[in-house]
């Protein structure tokens, strides 16, 4: 069985400020804003939703199958999939372009400036799912809003279940474009910002969006996160990780839980416990895609922090 996941592929350069934006920026002269910052620090990940979530399902045993848009200056990533047996089947390349990239610059309060480049990702409408054979279940991450719309669709049509994920995506869209996500998926996952703001866009209550579809997750962070499946509300706790290092892609994890858990049939107390700890490992490392676990190593983990086996 595999899960096709459409979602962006990205570079990601986080450097550190060593001081504090509000030293250096005046409030008076702002409107002739011109800093520039020194960062000593600095490094380079592999990231992207799509790869993130790819990642995680990999550790859990899945088999990820990618479809994205790519750039010129794709090879050490394409060569990174390679090394983790990730097909990249349905990567398409778009000549003359980069792959998408994000610069975030970090100061000593944690404050991020962020510049974000998207690059091949708004060419994602190029794909199509029926492309993929053998696809049991899908994803629709934050991607070009042309590619999300269509996807939804094609998967739709194609009658294969899918998880709307809208992430940092979410403001693309209008709310009777989200209202109809949701009437196309079987599934939808959200921040609780996330949910706050579907809920205002599309004017329907968390209630009634959740009986559109087969189950409605929302993740509160360390407040753990809630699942409305079945006409009902079923409480997740949150794992605990071994250190807080870094939330960056924590959320991408939650979701290769939850596709790893609907994939192998796992009631939604267990999936949602197996997704809360894929977050967990990987807020422990720096970066999205640098925690390491094998699949007997997350099975041990998960009866140490839940006292049962998964399965």
């Amino acid at each position: 069985m595999s899960a096709l996941i459409c979602g962006s592929l990205a570079f990601d350069s986080i450097m550190v400020f060593q001081d504090h934006f509000k030293n250096h920026i005046l409030p008076e002269k702002i409107h002739i804003l011109n800093v520039s910052f020194l960062v000593p620090e600095m490094r380079r990940e592999y990231g992207g939703c799509a790869g993130n979530i790819a990642y995680n399902l990999k550790l859990l045993g899945g088999d990820p199958l990618i479809m994205a848009t790519c750039g010129d200056d794709f090879a050490p990533y394409a060569a990174r999939l390679d090394g983790l047996d990730i097909a990249r089947t349905h990567i398409r390349s778009v000549p003359g372009s980069f792959t998408a990239q994000a610069f975030i610059t970090t100061d000593l309060s944690d404050n991020q400036i962020t510049a974000f480049h998207p690059g091949a990702m708004n060419h994602s409408h190029l794909n199509q799912v029926t492309d993929a054979t053998g696809v049991t279940l899908g994803i629709i991450s934050p991607d070009g809003r042309d590619g999300m719309l269509q996807h939804a669709e094609q998967f739709h049509a194609a009658q294969i279940p899918f998880i709307f994920d809208p992430g940092q995506g979410m403001p693309m869209f209008n709310g009777e474009e989200l209202a109809h996500f949701v009437e196309l998926a079987d599934y939808v996952t959200l921040n609780d910002y996330e949910a706050e703001l579907l809920q205002t866009r599309t004017g329907k209550s968390l209630d009634e969006l959740a009986r559109r579809v087969r189950a409605l997750i929302v993740t509160r962070g360390e407040q753990g996160s809630s699942i409305h499946a079945d006409g009902g509300v079923i409480e997740i706790p949150c794992a605990r990780p071994a250190a807080v290092v870094d939330p960056t892609g924590c959320g991408d994890a939650y979701r290769a839980g939850l596709l790893y858990g609907i994939e192998k049939g796992m009631d939604w107390a267990t999936t949602g416990r197996l997704a809360s700890l894929m977050g967990a490992l990987k807020i422990a490392q720096q970066g999205a895609q640098n925690h390491q676990h094998s699949r007997d190593e997350i099975s041990a983990l998960f009866r140490a922090q839940f006292g049962y086996a998964m399965s």
